[in-house]
């Protein structure tokens, strides 16, 4: 069943608010993690395989008859598995251990304007003038926000943004598609379970040491006093920084289009350069908070700009 002419609005839009702040937070979290050397590969096959298995539990006890695929929908989960969500989740965590957050954020956001882009020449969709104003406002306040021009750029750093960039552009796009047919929970199940499968064949193939997750960790920053064990942590991101904020995308995706959902959540960005500085201490000017405030004014027009698509 085509599920477009159900689509509600005002839900996606909440919904993918509420997955931006989270996956802002996320990045901090991220961050500290991968400080106490556990590898970006482990870390995503753990977030895969964490959010695969709460999703499949949920859909056991609420939902079995969803857990039915049909056989033409596989090429299309396992492409949105391995891209969409196991190299977008790499690919993040590489960037922003290697860049500032906001830096990292503002390369990967670089979507928003991949993704219409790729909407308009594959799938003819109408693209408003004023959205475009929108796409660069957001992406102009971006560039403040991160205060690119005074940062230090790791050039690998910056390949893997890019690398992210492309990744989600393909999670943003497929994303939408998938939810015209699919649930959201099962969405979440299939491309997860695909995700955990990919890094599990690729932690079996290149091994990492483990290390030992009843460790106690400090939390850095202006949090550096407080120490918690490690699997406190990736519990916390497995949930709240997985899980859940992906929940909550695939909910938007299947209620707004993928350029409407892209362009609201670059607001991670300036949730994350927020957190980053309550938390990290990574330093936030007036002017970055004037960059924040463009972004919000270029998603409200691109916004509404799609509003007067939809009903003009």
């Amino acid at each position: 069943m085509n599920r477009v002419s159900s689509r509600r609005p005002a839900v996606g839009i909440t919904a993918v608010s509420f997955a931006a702040l989270l996956f802002g937070l996320n990045a901090s979290t991220v961050k500290t993690i991968l400080g106490t050397g556990i590898s970006p590969e482990q870390l995503v096959l753990f977030r895969t395989t964490f959010t695969a298995g709460i999703a499949g539990l949920v859909l056991l006890f609420t939902n079995r008859k969803a857990f039915k695929i049909r056989s033409k929908e596989l090429p299309m989960m396992i492409i949105y598995g391995i891209f969409g969500v196991a190299l977008m989740q790499w690919s993040y965590s590489n960037a922003v251990s290697l860049l500032p957050i906001s830096v990292a954020l503002l390369i990967e956001y670089t979507a928003i304007a991949i993704v219409p882009v790729v909407s308009l020449f594959l799938f003819k969709e109408q693209i408003k003038g004023r959205l475009w104003l929108g796409i660069l406002l957001v992406l102009s306040g971006l560039a403040i926000v991160s205060n690119i021009w005074d940062s230090h750029l790791d050039p690998i750093g910056v390949a893997w943004a890019f690398v992210a960039a492309i990744c989600v552009s393909i999670y943003f796009i497929i994303g939408e598609r998938t939810q015209r047919n699919r649930d959201a929970m099962s969405t979440l199940f299939y491309t997860f379970f695909v995700a955990a499968i990919f890094w599990l064949i690729i932690n079996l193939s290149n091994p990492h040491q483990f290390i030992d997750i009843s460790k106690m960790m400090s939390l850095t920053g202006n949090l550096a006093s407080l120490d918690w064990p490690i699997w406190g942590s990736l519990l916390w991101l497995g949930i709240m920084g997985s899980f859940l904020p992906m929940l909550l995308d695939y909910i938007a995706l299947g209620n707004l289009s993928a350029t409407a959902v892209g362009v609201i959540a670059t607001a991670e960005t300036v949730f994350a350069s927020v957190f980053a500085w309550i938390w990290l201490k990574e330093d936030m000017s007036m002017l970055e908070i004037f960059g924040g405030l463009i972004v919000i004014t270029g998603i409200v027009l691109a916004e509404t700009s799609r509003g007067a698509a939809n009903h003009g």
